[in-house]
């Protein structure tokens, strides 16, 4: 699949079929984020990838999202917050949020590359995923994905899109003209 199709036709998936996917396609798309940019070349981020139906099961109560169940693998992403803050101190924390967001987007394409579903899981009760995944006190829980196939549905929404106008400025805030 091309960057610019995989791009426009990555969606929110909420309704999965009950057919499992291969794992060697998820590992795959972690390790596509292996390739985004981090800061002094620091790797902060980890990944647990879990196919036990009852974790999954618990990871969906944890976000008050009850279709998170019916995914056949989740993804949760962490990161560890200690070498990058070393680093570059108090500027490490933006450093960590941006490294996130860049790995988890190389996630996201990979995973619609090779054909699977997914959703951006940022809503959830921290320390419950914690404990399900008995995940160190000092590592941050960045995100999880619930991973399958999507059910086939009679109707699927088009995906939303914003005119680029409405987030395009040249030259300085506010400004929708370039030149003069």
């Amino acid at each position: 699949m091309e960057l610019d199709k995989a791009i426009k036709s990555r969606k929110s998936v909420k309704k999965f079929s009950k057919k499992k996917p291969d794992w060697r396609k998820i590992i795959e798309a972690i390790d596509s984020a292996r390739y985004s940019p981090m800061a002094g070349n620091l790797c902060s981020l980890k990944f647990i990838l879990v196919s036990d139906k009852e974790k999954i099961r618990q990871l969906s109560k944890a976000s008050e999202q009850e279709f998170v169940a019916d995914a056949q693998y989740a993804v949760v992403i962490c990161s560890n917050p200690s070498i990058t803050l070393n680093a570059y101190e108090e500027r490490g924390g933006n450093y960590l949020k941006q490294q996130a967001g860049a790995g988890i987007q190389n996630f996201l394409l990979k995973l619609e590359e090779v054909g699977l579903a997914t959703c951006w899981i940022g809503h959830f009760v921290d320390e419950k995923v914690k404990n399900i995944l008995k995940i160190p006190k000092e590592i941050n829980v960045e995100a999880f994905f619930p991973i399958g196939y999507e059910k086939e549905t009679a109707k699927t929404k088009p995906k939303r899109k914003i005119e680029l106008d409405r987030i395009l400025y040249f030259e300085e805030y506010g400004k929708s003209r370039m030149g003069r």
